[in-house]
């Protein structure tokens, strides 16, 4: 845990006590503060008031010399409405903060040299922070990770000289983190994604660049056009800059091109490192990832010689992209955290010959944006309440089978795709969709994929790597 005593002997109130929230209001009870504490779940206040926590229904409690409310980031700020104790805070002139701001805060305050990596972006962002974090701990420093990817910023171990700090931040967090100073802030890219939580466009963009803003330096990923812009307006602003890329050269930065990694100056190339070969990060897509990476840890005055060779290590990330068995030219892939169609086309551009595994609870605009990677696809196999809307799309111009539910799927694909003499197949679930009709999780969708996987006929001869 980390402490915070920025609050010490003063009064904070807090909302939502979901895992990050019970966390905050941990840290905040132990570093003094006078925290009260409360959620529309009945059972976490229970849970919350059995650990000693104060806790009080926030409509009645007196906002006279409450200093801070500390929501948690699932809580609405502004749209479609601000929750009702952002109605409250604002009336009685109290400023409202969140987790990273709360760490932000104690790091100034108690140890300003600790190095923070921050990362947002719509797409990437998780696979990039992990691959930070292996690339810092291969190279033998103190690492500590979490934020959004997992585990609670404040449930990290405590600050200490040296002790890096790789933090995942979702735009929630950001817009609830005005004082985020980075030593190093990623922006990856950006896609429409959380318009109810954000309004529009405009405004998702102008809080993901409050991440970069207040860095000592920015990583910025330019391979669209909102981003690019983000790099200019920073770079007009004196902000030291690293473009990076994974679909195209760079005259200035790090860019990946088929399969190696290189780093421009004044347009003069160098190749870095080799990607080829290491499964984890196959695709443009995760060419872009590496650049992060690499830029990140050269702005942290890493060597470029350790850090391509650590990238070899990497296993990747749970649940996206991850190959977690192979079976002679087959290979079984659980990109379950592709819940939008964009994340399912970074995985789909990165297999020649694909056995696709889709569907679930649709989200907007199904899967017909992902036409341009349909001549890969050898059949797909549709799952959940999407399967319908799906093969409307798709008839006509992929083969289809409606398996139903994903065991079925498993088992269909692996028949046919057995009889496939490509050299090199790939079973890919990446539904384009959430999971919430047949799974409470995308991570309990991809372990149904690997139990599946396991219970195939003849699994002697499947190698499992994951």
């Amino acid at each position: 845990m980390i402490p915070i005593t920025t609050f010490e002997g003063r009064k904070v109130a807090l909302f939502g006590l979901g895992g990050s929230g019970l966390a905050t209001a941990r840290a905040l009870k132990a570093g003094g503060a006078d925290v009260v504490c409360y959620d529309d779940n009945d059972a976490r206040v229970q849970q919350a008031a059995s650990e000693g926590l104060t806790t009080l229904d926030l409509r009645n409690l007196d906002w006279d010399g409450v200093e801070a409310l500390v929501l948690a980031p699932g809580v609405p700020l502004t749209n479609p409405i601000p929750h009702w104790t952002v109605d409250l805070a604002r009336d009685a002139a109290v400023e409202i903060v969140g987790d990273v701001e709360l760490f932000c805060r104690e790091r100034r305050k108690q140890c300003a040299t600790a190095p923070l990596i921050a990362i947002t972006g719509t797409n990437g962002k998780s696979t990039t922070t992990a691959l930070v974090a292996h690339l810092l701990k291969e190279l033998g420093l103190d690492v500590q990770v979490g934020g959004n990817i997992g585990t609670p910023v404040l449930d990290l171990e405590p600050l200490q000289p040296g002790r890096h700090y790789v933090v995942e931040c979702s735009s929630y967090q950001i817009d609830l983190a005005p004082t985020l100073d980075p030593s190093v802030g990623i922006h990856m890219n950006l896609s429409p994604d959380h318009l109810d939580r954000h309004g529009t466009m405009e405004n998702y963009a102008a809080i993901k660049e409050r991440l970069v803003a207040g860095s000592r330096v920015a990583v910025v990923g330019v391979d669209d056009g909102l981003s690019s812009a983000i790099a200019d307006r920073l770079e007009l602003a004196h902000k030291p800059v690293c473009r990076i890329a994974g679909e195209r050269e760079l005259t200035s930065g790090i860019y990946a091109r088929f399969g190696r990694l290189y780093e421009a100056h004044n347009g003069s190339q160098s190749e870095v490192a080799l990607l080829g070969g290491i499964d984890s990060l196959r695709g443009d897509h995760n060419g872009q990832n590496a650049a992060a990476a690499f830029a990140t840890l050269r702005a942290l005055e890493l060597p470029a010689d350790r850090i391509a060779a650590a990238m070899k290590t990497f296993p990747g990330l749970h649940h996206r992209m991850e190959i977690v068995a192979k079976r002679g030219r087959i290979l079984f892939v659980n990109d379950s955290k592709a819940t939008n169609a964009e994340a399912a086309g970074r995985a789909l551009s990165s297999f020649d010959r694909i056995y696709w595994i889709a569907g679930g609870r649709a989200k907007a605009g199904g899967i017909a944006v992902l036409d341009e990677y349909f001549p890969k696809i050898a059949k797909t196999f549709l799952i959940g309440e999407a399967a319908e809307a799906f093969s409307k799309t798709l008839v006509g111009r992929v083969p289809f089978k409606i398996s139903g539910t994903l065991p079925e799927a498993v088992i269909d694909a692996a028949g046919e795709a057995a009889e496939d003499g490509a050299d090199e197949i790939a079973i890919l679930l990446s539904p384009a969709c959430a999971s919430f009709d047949q799974y409470p999780n995308f991570e309990l969708r991809g372990a149904a994929f690997v139990d599946a996987v396991r219970a195939l006929p003849d699994a002697g001869n499947t190698q499992e790597v994951a």
